[in-house]
């Protein structure tokens, strides 16, 4: 089965929540696994991953901001925390 994480890094911008439900609901309906990543990169490096599905996206177009949140995650820049960020990937999203 074909995965997808979708996370937010940067500021929060209008339509963020809009984005996230229409990449969700359309892998959803294409019949991929997707999953959300709280606070960016940061969150990616932590674990914070998880399963999305329509109900969980369901009413975040009404909310500002961005429902996953970001962070500022420097760290990201450098091999280390990417390889850090990989090695959670590899364990939910690239999962086997």
């Amino acid at each position: 089965m074909k995965r997808i994480a979708v996370l937010t890094s940067g500021g929060d911008a209008p339509g963020m929540n809009a984005a996230i439900r229409a990449v969700v609901r359309q892998a959803i309906s294409e019949g991929m696994e997707v999953y959300g990543i709280r606070k960016g990169y940061a969150g990616m490096v932590a674990g914070e991953i998880f399963e999305l599905d329509s109900a969980t996206v369901g009413d975040i177009i009404s909310r500002g901001g961005t429902f996953l949140h970001s962070a500022r995650y420097p760290e990201f820049a450098k091999l280390e925390g990417q390889l850090a960020g990989i090695e959670q990937l590899k364990n939910t999203v690239l999962k086997e």
